[in-house]
C-alpha cells in the first residue's frame, strides 16, 4: 500500500499543454462509464480507449463515490483500477479502529476486443469486472456495438453484479448446474476466475448519440442490473431506463450528468490525456553547426579543450574524454541530457568532425554509466561528412553506424578529459502515500530527501541519503489496533512506523561497480540499503548488445532496521534473492516482461511477474504480482502482492532534456508475503544503454 515516489503526479499530465486529440466526434473517442473504462452508464460498450488514452474518473450518487483510471494499453485491451467509496456503510464495526469512516472497495477491470468493426460487422468485446477485490461489482459480460451515422449502438449480456436481474435464463445452465450459481463475495485481494459466466445472467444494450453540437454526446440504456441485494443496500429501482449526458468543456476534460434507476442523480468528469502523443515542450540549444577546421597533423589540447567542453554542455557527456590512435578518434564520457541516446551520439560526431586529425576515418563514440562501459558508436567519417554537408543535394544519406561492445579505452594510454566530479549531491520532494486505510481514505507523507555520492575509487562508490518530514497526517494511524490475520513476519507491513519519524538516514551504503565484459556486469553492496534494511548482496546481469533479453541474479542477506531508532535493527534477519530473466518481445518491443524466482524477505518463495508498456511519449505503465508457496490463511487479506505503477520522462514536464524519471506507483494493500528488498541500483536500469534503440 506504501511507496516512496517523487512528488511529481501524472495527473498533471491530464491538464492544458498535454498535446492535442482528435476531435471528439471522431468515434475512437469513446467516454467513460460511471465504473472506469470505455462504456454507457452502468453497462459497457464493446469500445477500446485508443492506445495509451489514460483518464481519471469521478462519478458520485447517493450510496457510492466511484475513483477510477482506465488506459487503452494496445489497441485490443484497456485496463481499469478503481476505488469505491461505500456511503451506506462504515469500514469496520470497530470505532476505535477506523472512526465513522466508510467502507472501501478496491478492484481491477479488463476489456479485449474479440472483433474488429468494419462495414458490416460490430466491434465485439469481452470483459471482466472485479477481478481483484471482494467482488462487490464482480461480473462478466459479451458486448457487441455498432455506428450508424451519429449513433453507437451496443448490445450484450452479463453475468454477475451487471446481470442481477436475471432477465433471460443463464444459456449455461444448460450445461451444467454449477453455472446457474455464484458466490457472492470473494475475500479481499483475491483474483479468481472460477465464477465466469455463473450465476444470472441479463441482456443490456444502449445507444450514445454524438449531437450537432461536437461538445455535447447523450446517452440512454436499459440496465440489466436490479439491485436488490447490493452491497450498499437493496436500491430502488424505478426504472430499468437509464438517461445521460457528457459535456466535453475541453479537449483534456469532460463533465457528466445522467438520471439513473428512475430515481438517482450521478455526477462526475473524466480528465484525460494521452501517453503516446504527448512530447517534451523543450527549449534545447541547437547541435553545434558544422565547421570543419583544417585538419591537423595529430590531436592537440587546444582544439581538444574546445572539444570536451562542447561535449559535455552541447552533447551532454559528463567526464568526457578523447584519444586518437591510428585511423580512430575514440571518445568516452557517461550521457546524462538525451533520453534518446543517438541525440547526444549525433551531436557528439558534429563536435567532433569540426576538429578532426589528419588520417582518422572513424570515430568511436561509447557511452558510460556509474563508470562501467555500455556501448560503442562507430561511425564512418566520409559518410558522416557527406551528411552534414548535404552532397549531393536531395542525395543525403545516413553515414555508416555500428553499435558494437564498448572499447576499452583504458588500454590506451589517458587521452584529453575533463577530469570526473568525485563527489555529487541532490535534493528532491518525496511522498510516502497509503490509499484505501481504515483511519482515512488517504495518508500521506511529504518530504524532502537529501542525496550525496563520493567515489572512493574508479568503481567504488559511497552512497547516502536523508529523509526530513515536512509534512504528515500519520498521526491518525492506530498501528496498535491493526487487526493481524497473517502468521508471517512482519517484513513491510510496519511501514508507516518508519515513515512516522521526522528525519532518518534512508540509506547508506558502498557499492562496487564492475564490467566484466562480453555483455557481463556485476555490483557488490552493503550497508543501510533501504528505508526498512541494512545488510550485503551481490549482482550479476548477462545483458547481450541490443538483443531482446538479459539474465541477472542477485543475492543478500539483510537484517530488518527499528523503525523506533533506526540507526539499530530489529530482531530479524533473512537471506534473500532472485534469479531474474528479461524478455522485450521483438514483435512487440513496447512491451518489457520480468520474471524473478527466489526467496522474499518473508523466507517465503516463489516467482514475480512484472509486465510493462512503454508508449511513444517514453511513458511506461507496468502492473506485478508475487506469488509464492505462502498460503492464503498465512498471507492474510490480500491472498498476494500485486500493484501497478506509471514511470514518467521528467522532460515531459521541463523546458531542458533530462534522462530522469518519476514513479508513481500504487499497490492497493501491503501484506508480508511476496515482499523484495528494495534496492537503490539495479543493474538492469544501469544497462538501459544496451537496450537496441527504438526504430532499429
Amino acid at each position: 500500500m506504501m511507496k516512496k515516489t517523487y512528488l511529481m503526479s501524472c495527473l498533471a499530465l491530464v491538464f492544458p499543454g498535454a498535446g492535442q486529440a482528435e476531435p471528439y466526434g471522431d468515434p475512437v473517442r469513446a467516454s467513460q462509464s460511471d465504473f472506469g473504462g470505455t462504456g454507457l452508464m452502468q453497462t459497457p460498450n464493446a469500445r477500446i480507449a485508443r492506445e495509451g488514452e489514460f483518464s481519471v474518473n469521478y462519478r458520485d450518487n447517493d450510496q457510492y463515490r466511484f475513483y477510477s483510471t482506465s488506459i487503452g494499453l494496445f489497441p485490443w485491451l484497456e485496463g481499469t483500477i478503481r476505488y469505491t467509496d461505500v456511503r451506506t456503510r462504515k469500514y469496520s464495526d470497530n470505532e476505535a479502529f477506523s472512526g465513522d469512516q466508510s467502507y472501501k472497495d478496491k478492484s481491477f477491470d479488463f476489456k479485449i476486443r474479440l472483433l474488429e468493426e468494419d462495414f458490416i460487422v460490430p466491434q465485439v468485446a469481452f470483459g471482466k469486472r472485479d477481478i481483484a477485490g471482494t467482488g462487490l461489482f464482480d461480473g462478466e459480460y459479451l458486448v457487441a456495438s455498432k455506428y450508424f451515422g451519429p449513433l453507437d449502438v451496443s448490445f450484450g449480456m452479463a453475468w454477475g453484479y451487471p446481470g442481477n436481474s436475471g432477465n433471460v435464463r443463464n444459456p449455461l445452465c444448460q450445461v451444467s448446474d454449477k453455472y446457474c450459481t455464484r458466490a457472492e463475495l470473494n475475500d479481499a485481494g483475491d483474483i479468481s476466475f472460477s465464477d465466469m459466466f455463473r450465476g444470472p445472467a441479463a441482456l443490456f444494450g444502449g445507444v450514445e448519440y454524438q449531437t450537432p453540437w461536437q461538445p455535447l454526446r447523450l446517452k440512454l440504456e436499459y440496465d440489466g442490473n436490479d439491485y436488490r441485494d447490493d452491497f450498499a443496500g437493496r436500491l430502488q429501482q424505478s426504472s430499468h431506463f437509464n438517461v445521460g449526458a457528457v459535456w466535453r468543456a475541453t479537449d483534456w476534460a469532460e463533465l457528466n450528468l445522467s438520471y439513473e434507476r428512475g430515481n438517482t442523480l450521478m455526477a462526475g468528469f473524466t480528465l484525460r490525456t494521452n501517453f503516446n502523443d504527448l512530447r517534451p515542450a523543450l527549449r534545447d540549444k541547437p547541435p553545434a553547426e558544422y565547421a570543419p577546421q583544417p585538419e591537423t597533423a595529430a590531436l592537440s589540447f587546444t582544439s581538444a579543450a574546445s572539444q570536451l567542453t562542447a561535449l559535455k554542455y552541447d552533447a551532454g557527456f559528463d567526464a568526457p574524454e578523447i584519444a586518437q590512435y591510428g585511423g580512430t578518434l575514440y571518445m568516452s564520457g557517461e550521457q546524462y541530457r538525451y533520453r534518446d541516446s543517438r541525440e547526444a551520439v549525433d551531436r557528439a560526431n558534429r563536435i567532433l568532425a569540426n576538429n578532426l586529425p589528419a588520417g582518422v576515418k572513424t570515430l568511436s563514440v561509447t557511452q558510460t554509466r556509474d563508470r562501467m562501459p555500455m556501448v560503442t558508436t562507430q561511425t564512418d567519417v566520409a559518410g558522416l561528412r557527406r551528411q552534414l554537408e548535404g552532397y549531393p543535394l536531395g542525395q543525403e544519406t545516413q553515414p555508416a553506424q555500428t553499435r558494437v561492445e564498448p572499447v576499452d579505452t583504458r588500454l590506451f594510454s589517458r587521452g584529453y578529459r575533463i577530469k570526473p566530479e568525485r563527489f555529487s549531491y541532490s535534493f528532491a520532494p518525496t511522498l510516502a502515500q497509503s490509499l484505501g486505510g481504515p483511519e482515512d481514505f488517504y495518508l500521506f507523507q511529504a518530504g524532502l530527501m537529501s542525496s550525496a555520492r563520493f567515489w572512493l575509487t574508479e568503481h567504488a562508490l559511497l552512497d547516502g541519503g536523508i529523509f526530513t518530514n515536512l509534512y504528515n497526517n500519520y498521526d491518525k494511524f492506530n498501528s496498535s489496533l491493526l487487526p493481524s490475520d497473517s502468521t508471517l513476519p512482519r517484513v513491510r507491513t510496519h511501514i508507516r512506523d518508519y515513515v512516522s519519524n521526522d528525519v532518518y538516514l534512508n540509506n547508506l551504503q558502498a557499492n562496487l561497480f564492475q564490467p566484466l565484459g562480453h555483455g557481463f556486469y556485476s555490483q557488490v553492496y552493503g550497508g543501510y540499503l533501504e528505508t526498512m534494511y541494512a545488510g550485503v548482496g551481490a549482482e550479476v546481469l548477462w545483458r547481450p548488445l541490443d538483443r531482446s533479453w538479459a539474465l541477472g541474479a542477485d543475492l543478500n542477506y539483510v537484517r530488518q532496521r527499528d523503525w523506533n531508532n533506526m540507526m539499530r535493527f530489529a530482531d530479524y534477519s533473512a537471506p534473500t534473492g532472485f534469479v531474474t530473466a528479461y524478455w522485450n518481445p521483438p514483435v512487440v518491443n513496447s512491451l518489457l516482461m520480468k520474471v524473478s524466482v527466489g526467496q522474499y524477505l518473508a523466507k517465503d518463495k516463489g516467482v514475480t511477474v512484472d509486465v510493462a508498456k512503454r508508449f511513444d511519449s517514453g511513458i511506461t505503465v507496468g502492473v506485478w504480482a508475487a506469488l509464492s508457496n505462502v498460503s492464503k490463511e498465512d498471507y492474510g487479506e490480500g491472498g498476494f502482492s500485486k500493484g501497478f505503477y506509471v514511470s514518467i520522462p521528467l522532460d515531459l514536464m521541463t523546458i531542458s532534456p533530462n534522462r530522469n524519471r518519476a514513479v508513481v506507483s500504487w499497490t492497493p494493500l501491503t501484506r508480508d508475503g511476496g515482499q523484495m528488498l528494495g534496492r537503490k541500483y539495479q543493474l538492469y536500469g544501469i544497462t538501459d544503454d544496451r537496450e537496441r534503440p527504438v526504430g532499429q
